[in-house]
């Protein structure tokens, strides 16, 4: 796909039905609680209407894709662990090792790992969407080409495509990547505007002198690579990584598909912010999961327009966060399809006090 044909794809997205999400709305109003009495469950419910375009949107056939990715700023000393560690982590994500698998299994969510562009041979298992072993290190010019970036969007794209036809309703969006916590700040500071140390925190745990390393590493990128927040593409080529541009691709898939797409943190959260500073109708796809305890998360959640289920200060990644949410969905979705109304309980109504 070329950067002309991703943007005429691109130019396809519908807005959302607001005829469906209005029919949720008055489905909720019409069972026997108070008005709104589940907050952001019911507003969720009546987003995924709009989405679908059904007033009872089927969602409990899900994924959680997880991509995976070496970055090449790793050399600067920006992680507590080497870039190996992507390596084994996908290994055990394809042997539903991991935690996000743990958790996976008990909230009925499929595990999909995907090779987006580690070192090393393929990994048996994963969905193979190899760009190249890894990025650039940014501090010394572009992460990525632009060609490669949109070659990780379509990937991105097709993955979503790939899902919908194998019969999935609702895709998670997970990732892992040592050094990712230093892309997504670095496109996050660039993209809202905000000072890299605002932006930027310890990731899986890093010292004070690894923060420190952190922080300059960012700003050295942003000043070898000039980048232009209104050039959203050019700003995931340059300071990105393979797994962001591909979840980029997630969120612009689901809003071509009309697929629920939920968010995990603060990494997945950048992502979506390209995807809506790409294609600002792809936000009706983009549904938040928790607040992660990245220091930058809310400002992304913010930009987004976008409100957690959950506050655990969670930070684990692997799409944790995503998955945890999914049994409110299911909660959310129990009430929504089997409580009784207002008219079959004999009560009267409850009605808007202003």
């Amino acid at each position: 796909m070329t950067e002309h044909e991703l943007k005429t794809l691109l130019s396809t997205v519908t807005p959302p039905d607001e005829t469906a999400r209005a029919a949720a709305h008055a489905h909720w109003a019409a069972l026997a609680k108070p008005l709104g009495g589940l907050g952001l469950l019911e507003t969720m419910v009546e987003d995924a209407a709009a989405l679908t375009g059904t007033e009872t949107p089927a969602l409990t056939r899900r994924a959680v894709l997880v991509l995976c990715a070496d970055n090449g700023v790793v050399a600067q000393g920006v992680s507590q662990t080497d870039a190996s560690v992507t390596r084994a982590v996908l290994q055990n994500l394809a042997a539903r090792r991991t935690s996000v698998c743990r958790m996976a299994a008990a909230a009925h969510c499929t595990v999909v790992p995907v090779d987006m562009g580690i070192a090393g041979a393929p990994v048996p298992g994963a969905v193979n969407c190899r760009i190249a072993p890894g990025t650039a290190d940014f501090t010394l010019g572009p992460a990525m080409t632009r060609a490669q970036a949109v070659q990780a969007i379509a990937y991105g794209i097709e993955l979503v495509r790939a899902q919908k036809r194998a019969g999935m309703q609702m895709l998670a969006t997970g990732e892992m990547g040592i050094g990712n916590t230093t892309t997504s700040s670095a496109v996050a500071s660039v993209l809202l505007n905000q000072p890299v140390q605002a932006m930027t925190g310890r990731g899986a745990g890093l010292s004070d002198a690894g923060l420190r390393r952190k922080i300059a590493a960012i700003e050295r990128g942003i000043a070898v690579n000039h980048p232009d927040a209104t050039d959203p593409l050019g700003v995931l080529a340059a300071l990105g990584g393979f797994d962001i541009a591909g979840l980029c691709g997630v969120f612009l898939g689901g809003a071509l598909e009309d697929l629920p797409i939920v968010m995990d943190g603060f990494i997945s959260g950048v992502a979506a912010l390209c995807a809506v500073r790409l294609c600002p109708a792809a936000g009706k796809a983009v549904f938040a999961s928790h607040a992660s305890s990245e220091p930058a998360a809310r400002l992304v959640l913010d930009a987004l327009n976008k409100k957690p289920l959950i506050t655990a200060d969670l930070h684990l990644g692997e799409g944790t966060g995503a998955v945890a949410s999914l049994p409110l969905w299911d909660m959310a979705l129990a009430v929504y399809n089997g409580c009784y109304s207002f008219a079959e309980g004999g009560i009267a109504p409850y009605t808007p006090q202003c």
